[in-house]
């Protein structure tokens, strides 16, 4: 089973899923990119997965202006990976669109030098607050709603921005242990880029910021359109999807619920995202577009986001209440619940999701184990072959 998050040597024994992981001796929690592009991801988590050096694609990677070959694992994670010893992916966020263009990658055989993968490598997708549709919040942080793909000249990504490419080019090795945002393969370090690649970096000349080729372009509602053309919803595999809600309605008015049960930080978020209006001088990020249809969410991400793949094309979903209301589950079926959670009610913090948390997660453990096999006897990760 495969867990999405920063690994557990990141802010030492820190646990991104609140120690969920250890339910299961099965289960790896892979280390990939914080700002990097879902693209990218995908990428390496294939190579995290399977062993060798990472490869962004030649053509990928001119068009973008990165390196094409990244970091080196001498030992894949799981190297008997294929269509016989399948793997469950959990992915929270963004990571859950990770996993699928990861699948649709092995559909199209887009791994120089692994001409027998498929869509069938991927047993089941269990998304925790997926990013599949994109979210307003993009816009509020600093995305342009023209386009969404540019930010605004003033606005705090532009302060994220400047942060990371300092950070990066500095290359301080402690800090990098510690904490890295996966742009290595831009070369940012004062190493390679000089003085001048700082400045070109600062200028938005070169860099991820330069080409797009990083997170918040495939959060927005466009980004995620133009992403999602290209992904399939494959018919072997089983998807599950728990979309997180904390907002209600109040004599028409959508409003946070409640103030204990949201985290102080994503307070304000929910009630930004709540009261968020698309501007009525751009063309809306599609047909069809309403500002009602977004107002409930997270904090984070919009609940009409988090359901199931929906834009531009509507997938085959399935909405439940309780768990075993899908049983049996079928392949090729967006199923989704919607909680009562902001966007990180189910991770970091075990001990603030009591209860729930210990069931949503055994829940989803039990599902995995249920669908286990899809045709021969498997080896399973940290098994031996």
């Amino acid at each position: 089973m495969m867990w999405f998050g920063f690994c557990l040597q990141k802010f030492g024994s820190f646990s991104y899923f609140g120690g969920a992981e250890k339910k299961d001796e099965r289960v790896l929690v892979p280390d990939l990119g914080s700002l990097t592009s879902i693209y990218d991801r995908a990428r390496e988590l294939f190579y995290y997965l399977k062993g060798g050096r990472v490869d962004y694609g030649e053509r990928h990677s001119k068009t973008c202006g990165h390196s094409r070959f990244g970091r080196i694992y001498e030992q894949g994670h799981y190297p008997q990976w294929d269509e016989d010893h399948p793997i469950h992916f959990v992915g929270h966020s963004a990571g859950a669109q990770v996993v699928r263009v990861l699948q649709q990658m092995l559909a199209d055989k887009a791994f120089e030098g692994y001409e027998n993968t498929s869509e069938n490598w991927v047993l089941s997708i269990t998304a925790l607050s997926g990013a599949f549709n994109g979210t307003t919040r993009t816009y509020l942080d600093g995305m342009l709603p023209e386009d969404g793909q540019n930010m605004k000249p003033l606005c705090l990504l532009q302060l994220c921005r400047l942060g990371v490419i300092i950070y990066d080019w500095l290359d301080i090795p402690l800090l990098k242990a510690y904490y890295n945002f996966g742009f290595d393969h831009f070369n940012l370090s004062w190493r390679k880029a000089g003085l001048w690649g700082l400045v070109d970096c600062l200028l938005g000349n070169a860099g991820p910021w330069a080409t797009g080729d990083w997170i918040l372009p495939d959060l927005t509602i466009q980004g995620s359109i133009k992403l999602n053309s290209n992904l399939q919803t494959f018919p072997n595999s089983f998807y599950f999807s728990y979309a997180t809600k904390r907002t209600r309605k109040i004599l028409g008015v959508t409003v946070p619920s409640g103030i204990l049960g949201i985290h102080p930080m994503l307070f304000m978020r929910v009630l930004q995202m709540s009261l968020y209006r698309y501007p009525t001088d751009v063309p809306p990020p599609y047909k069809g577009y309403r500002d009602e249809d977004w107002q409930d969410n997270d904090g984070a991400l919009n609940t009409i986001s988090m359901t199931h793949p929906r834009l531009p094309i509507e997938h085959p979903s399935c909405s439940i209440v309780n768990d075993s209301d899908c049983q049996p589950l079928q392949p090729g079926i967006w199923y989704y619940k919607i909680v009562e959670a902001d966007h990180i009610f189910f991770i970091l913090n075990r001990e603030r999701a009591g209860v729930q948390f210990d069931l949503m997660y055994d829940n989803i453990f039990e599902r995995c184990r249920k669908h286990i096999f899809r045709k021969t006897s498997q080896t399973l990760p940290n098994e031996a072959p």
